[in-house]
């Protein structure tokens, strides 16, 4: 077995692209180096087709995929997965668990519904990238992280406690649904009781 099946079944994070409104190839680009198993909505495809890169599984409707059948040959192997648009998202988490990944990026997921990820993000390790953000979760508790001095977002339930620690002291407040802060180079730590989520620009 060469590295990069390896590296595509066991290791890597899949890539999950639900939309590319507002999304460009650079900001995927990064998240495609390992040739990770690479997942596309039917209304994606086209997209990231002309980005030029493999499609490992395409989830549509039964009409799209009897429209699109010369892309089994074109990017063979490739698979269908049948869902409406309504079940895209949830078809594609069943396939990545079923095929036993261990984390996803999700590319053009709206930030704003985080919380339908929250029993989510306890099987599979999940980011989400949405415009030129990047959003990771944190499942309540403690985390730390080095930043260079940058803007960050969190994201929770409106008005749950959120401290942050860092160099510049320490703070405690609620977040009002998303809260933006800028934190300084060094050590930042983060602690709630809840589940949160710590978001990062994107540079191209």
């Amino acid at each position: 077995m060469s590295s990069h099946h390896f590296v595509k079944e066991q290791q890597e994070p899949a890539v999950f692209i639900l939309e590319v409104e507002g999304i460009s190839f650079e900001t995927v680009a990064p998240l495609l180096e390992w040739s990770p198993t690479l997942l596309v909505a039917q209304e994606a495809v086209e997209v990231v087709l002309s980005w030029g890169i493999k499609i490992d599984v395409v989830l549509g409707t039964m009409d799209f995929q009897n429209e699109n059948r010369h892309l089994l040959e074109e990017q063979y192997p490739l698979r269908f997965l049948t869902v409406s648009s309504l079940t895209a998202l949830e078809e594609g988490i069943h396939y990545l668990l079923a095929s036993q990944h261990k984390g996803v990026h999700l590319v053009g997921f709206d930030h704003q519904k985080h919380q339908q990820l929250e029993e989510k993000i306890f099987h599979l390790d999940l980011t989400l990238v949405d415009g030129d953000w990047k959003y990771y979760p944190v499942k309540g508790g403690k985390f730390s992280k080095w930043f260079a001095p940058a803007e960050i977002r969190l994201l929770a339930s409106e008005n749950q406690p959120v401290e942050v620690s860092n160099a510049e002291g320490s703070l405690l407040f609620p977040v009002c649904y998303l809260t933006q802060l800028e934190v300084p180079e060094g050590i930042s730590t983060f602690s709630s009781t809840g589940i949160f989520w710590i978001g990062e620009q994107v540079r191209g």
